[in-house]
């Protein structure tokens, strides 16, 4: 199997295009595009934030292009990538949902993460998935939509949003019934209390549907995304689930959280850690 791991913790230290060389550094052989930067939101208005990213400007392509070079010039592609969101803000759903398939395409990514509207139901995420489908079909990139979670104040745990429950999941899935949607299991996300559901139950309902992976650890509570094995998720039965199905997707690290404590000059030790934590869920995977 191979690995891979989202460039944005990294890139938050060295910038995009050294994250893309560090990564392949350490021994990852793809690299999931973060594109977050693309358009950052103000929380008090709900309205994007102007910026100077290379992503925001109008030759963004050219940057999508640099990147997959740096890649390729390092031995490693992009896997799949991962839109802004949340995907209920009327820019981002009108304009940069669409950027980021095309930077997708670019960097020469096969999947592109769009979340689903938390609350929406399957039928009305149907909708907007539908919309978005004709224009990824053009760029030759399928769009996986993503586990969620919600919290209410007050409440002990996480509760129920769109596909947070296997159900939900695969109902998801099989409403658009088109090989373009496709399943990207967040394993964090489906090891939080209070969704009824686990990683190896979602695994094993999805099935044929899972084609992408978030792998990251937390204490089975919050959404912690941390290196595996380090906090309470159990893996073995993880790896053992993804054999069952033959699972052939990459193993793509979203553990973000933990290159906050490295510093510039230390994040390539970090990076390297991940490189390490994903290939021993991997040898778990294969001796499963």
């Amino acid at each position: 199997m191979k690995i891979s791991t989202e460039i944005y913790s990294c890139a938050q230290h060295v910038g995009e295009e050294r994250a893309v060389e560090l990564i392949a550094k350490a021994g990852f052989d793809a690299w999931d595009f973060s594109m977050f930067d693309m358009c950052r939101i103000d929380w008090s208005n709900w309205k994007v934030i102007e910026s100077n990213h290379p992503l925001k400007q109008a030759d963004y392509l050219k940057f999508a292009r640099r990147l997959k070079q740096i890649g390729l010039d390092n031995g490693i592609i992009c896997n799949q990538s991962h839109a802004p969101f949340p995907t209920n803000v009327p820019e981002i759903r009108e304009t940069y949902l669409k950027r980021a398939i095309e930077c997708t395409a670019e960097a020469g990514g096969e999947i592109c993460i769009i979340h689903p509207d938390n609350n929406a139901s399957a039928e009305k995420n149907a909708e907007f998935y539908n919309e978005l489908l004709p224009f990824a079909k053009e760029h030759g990139v399928k769009i996986a939509t993503e586990n969620m979670w919600n919290w209410k104040e007050g409440a002990p745990t996480a509760c129920s949003a769109a596909c947070s429950h296997h159900t939900d999941f695969c109902k998801h899935i099989d409403i658009v019934n088109d090989s373009y949607l496709v399943a990207c299991l967040d394993i964090g996300h489906a090891e939080m209390a209070g969704l009824d559901t686990s990683a190896p139950i979602m695994i094993r309902e999805l099935n044929h549907r899972l084609k992408a992976l978030h792998i990251h650890d937390n204490d089975k509570h919050g959404d912690s995304h941390q290196i595996p094995f380090s906090m309470n998720i159990d893996w073995q039965p993880i790896a053992k689930a993804l054999k069952e199905i033959d699972y052939q997707g990459y193993l793509t690290l979203e553990a973000d959280r933990y290159l906050s404590k490295f510093d510039k000059d230390g994040v390539f030790e970090g990076v390297r850690d991940l490189a390490r934590s994903a290939r021993r869920f991997e040898q778990l995977i294969k001796e499963a």
